[in-house]
């Protein structure tokens, strides 16, 4: 028998797989717990509702996307490399984790608990956040002209990052966020 925090945990990667199916159908319970071959209630042991699993996948989305723009700030100094690696590490967060990038675009979670789409917002706007700080360092380091409007730079880039995330789950996962990405980046940040 799974640990509870084992369980959790293979409750959470059922549901992106689950999410990673293009023409999926919305996730139910009945459908999780027939997968698992577990009883509704056995779900209901591990998450008090459909909308805290989801908040799990919320949590591990932030906590993984957050701790790499933390490393890449940490690890470069300079501002436009690091405003590089971070929309780069987001398209291939994306591509590594197709039924993820479902629940970023709020695609999985249309029909679920209005929090969860609020949460992804706010996600959003700390990757924002994280851009504009960011492009204030590439600024101050005269890497970027003083002129720069970094607020909306900030938001021109986190838009593309949505775009090709929007781009990879609506072709069915077969338009890569990172395919032609490179070249792209000196469009956004020339």
């Amino acid at each position: 028998m799974p640990r509870s925090g084992d369980r959790k945990t293979q409750i959470l990667q059922l549901i992106a797989q689950m999410l990673e199916n293009p023409k999926s159908e919305k996730i139910t319970t009945a459908a999780l717990a027939a997968k698992l071959d577990v009883s509704e209630a056995a779900l209901y042991r591990h998450f008090a509702s459909k909308a805290q699993m989801f908040e799990g996948l919320i949590e591990f989305i932030e906590s993984t996307i957050f701790g790499l723009i933390n490393k890449i700030t940490a690890d470069e100094v300079s501002g436009l490399k690091q405003t590089h690696a971070i929309l780069a590490m987001l398209a291939r967060f994306a591509a590594q984790n197709p039924g993820m990038t479902r629940v970023l675009i709020g695609d999985a979670l249309v029909g679920e608990n209005e929090r969860l789409q609020a949460r992804i917002n706010a996600l959003h706007e700390k990757i924002e956040s994280s851009l504009k700080q960011s492009l204030r360092v590439a600024v101050t380091a005269h890497e970027m002209p003083e002129s720069l409007d970094v607020a909306a730079q900030a938001n021109v880039l986190l838009c593309h990052a949505v775009g090709r995330w929007h781009q990879f789950a609506k072709s069915g996962f077969k338009k890569s966020p990172v395919e032609g990405l490179e070249k792209q980046l000196p469009l956004l940040l020339g």
